[in-house]
C-alpha cells in the first residue's frame, strides 16, 4: 500500500519536498567549494591537482558521514542528513566526471603514465580514504551512543 493510501505511514524521506530543498541546497553549498578548491589548489604541470584533492577529500567525508549518522536512533533525521550531506554536498563536490575527462585528456596529449597513474591513484586512494572514513565515522558513532547511553 503507497504512503498516499494510508495516511498513517509516512512518506519516504526522500520523497519529501523539504530533502529536495535540502538536497538542492547541499548541492549547491558543494558546488562552491569544489570551486573554492579550484581557486586554491593550482592544476600545476598540467595535472589536475584541484579534482584529485576533491575526489579524495569527498571519499574520506562521504565514508565519515555515512557511518556516523548511521545510528537508528538519528531515524528520519539521519536519513534526512545523509541526502542533504551525502547526496547534495558531497555529491556535489566530488566530481568522477572530470576524473574521466581529465584522464581521457591526458591519455590525448599522450601522457598515458600519468593518465594511468591519476587515475589509479583517485580510485586506490578513494576507496582506502572511504574505508578510513567509514571507521573514523563508526568510532564518532560509538563515543557518541557511549555518552549518550543505550536509551538516547
Amino acid at each position: 500500500m503507497s504512503a498516499a493510501a494510508d495516511p498513517g505511514r509516512s512518506r519516504p524521506p526522500h520523497a519529501s519536498a523539504s530533502t529536495v530543498l535540502l538536497v538542492v541546497a547541499g548541492g549547491i553549498a558543494g558546488t562552491l567549494l569544489r570551486a573554492l578548491v579550484d581557486v586554491l589548489i593550482p592544476q600545476a604541470g598540467g595535472l589536475p591537482w584541484p579534482t584529485l584533492a576533491v575526489n579524495l577529500t569527498g571519499a574520506f567525508a562521504l565514508g565519515l558521514l555515512f557511518e556516523a549518522l548511521s545510528a537508528p536512533r538519528l531515524g528520519r533525521a539521519g536519513a534526512r542528513l545523509r541526502l542533504a550531506l551525502g547526496t547534495g554536498l558531497i555529491g556535489s563536490y566530488t566530481t568522477y566526471s572530470a576524473l574521466a575527462v581529465e584522464t581521457t585528456l591526458l591519455l590525448g596529449a599522450g601522457r598515458i603514465a600519468e593518465a594511468i597513474g591519476y587515475a589509479a591513484v583517485t580510485l586506490v586512494a578513494g576507496g582506502a580514504l572511504s574505508f578510513a572514513g567509514i571507521v573514523a565515522g563508526g568510532a564518532l558513532r560509538r563515543r557518541s551512543e557511549k555518552r549518550e547511553g543505550p536509551d538516547a
